[in-house]
């Protein structure tokens, strides 16, 4: 697949497994880096191989424990850049810190804007992500971006089960864009849920509009936290008289108790990917993880042949 040679795929301590599956679906192998932590917790980040004048890709995800996996990603751009590589793409799967794109009451920070400059500053000439929390962050670059979408990888799982009668829901307005794509591809009606938030991580159910009753219902998001929202959007669904109650999101972050709230839940079937690694406590029989491995290795091998990548998610872009 890959004509350059100089293309060269090197994987934090995130996410191994997505590299090996990118990697592998690029036909190259994962690159030889040396990551430890020193009995403080600073961060020592030495390449193994030459780098001079290849095209890096840097895969990390920056999720929990997301300060010590972003210093690391951030070690990694800088020692690539003191070794001469050609040019550095940071690869995050997941954008950790992105839900803080705004100011939304005064004296806060917008962290998803100091992350890009901080990408930036430490030598990354390009960033590649998967379905970032508000679109709006892809403008808080000052370089390229790349922002994925899961939605076809989604799709296309959940379209195996061949559900009838099906309703695509959004568990709040943030998430209308996306369950609207998601209606049109599997050719379903939409419903919202309107909710109010008194606080953050606890949400409160308030009205849904459209039609469930007597429905299978698919709760469609960009990822599941605490689980506190989508298992009150079930329950509210079930309430109205749902049938049977999916759920789709790209990132499971899992946080706290949410695998003990989906595994009680009135879900059937929970659809995640892999751009956050499921540890063994955190696998249950509801969560299913669908690979996007082979998505990030074709926009990869686009953006190292200098080819569009638009076409992989110009679809998802329009609705």
């Amino acid at each position: 697949m890959v004509q350059n040679g100089s293309l060269k795929i090197f994987s934090g301590s995130s996410c191994p497994a997505l590299a090996e599956t990118i990697a592998m679906s690029l036909s190259i192998p994962v690159g030889r880096v040396t990551i430890r932590r020193f009995m403080d917790g600073e961060i020592y980040v030495a390449y193994e191989e030459n780098v001079r004048g290849t095209d890096c890709f840097l895969i990390q995800s920056t999720c929990n424990p997301v300060n010590a996996l972003l210093m690391e990603l951030l070690i990694m751009i800088d020692a690539a850049r003191r070794a001469s590589a050609k040019r550095i793409t940071a690869v995050l799967p997941y954008y950790g810190y992105g839900r803080q794109d705004r100011k939304h009451r005064p004296r806060v920070a917008i962290t998803a804007k100091l992350v890009a400059n901080l990408l930036a500053t430490a030598g990354a000439d390009r960033v590649l992500t998967v379905d970032l929390h508000a679109g709006q962050i892809q403008g808080f670059f000052d370089i390229p971006l790349d922002n994925l979408y899961a939605s076809s990888v989604l799709i296309e799982e959940f379209r195996k089960l061949d559900v009838e009668d099906l309703t695509v829901v959004s568990p709040d307005l943030g998430s209308v864009k996306r369950a609207r794509a998601f209606a049109r591809f599997l050719g379903a009606p939409l419903a919202i849920i309107d909710k109010r938030r008194p606080r953050e991580n606890v949400a409160e159910v308030m009205n849904i509009i459209g039609e469930v009753e007597g429905r299978a219902v698919l709760l469609v998001d960009d990822m599941i936290d605490t689980a506190g929202t989508m298992c009150q959007a079930g329950e509210a669904l079930r309430g109205a008289g749902a049938t049977d109650v999916y759920v789709t999101a790209t990132h499971p972050v899992l946080s706290g108790e949410a695998v003990e709230r989906l595994d009680r839940s009135p879900f059937k079937r929970v659809y995640v990917t892999d751009t956050i690694p499921l540890v063994e406590e955190k696998k249950i029989e509801k969560i299913a993880v669908v690979g996007i491995g082979h998505l990030l290795a074709e926009a990869i091998d686009r953006i190292h042949n200098e080819t569009t990548v638009s076409s992989l998610f110009l679809d998802f872009e329009e609705y």
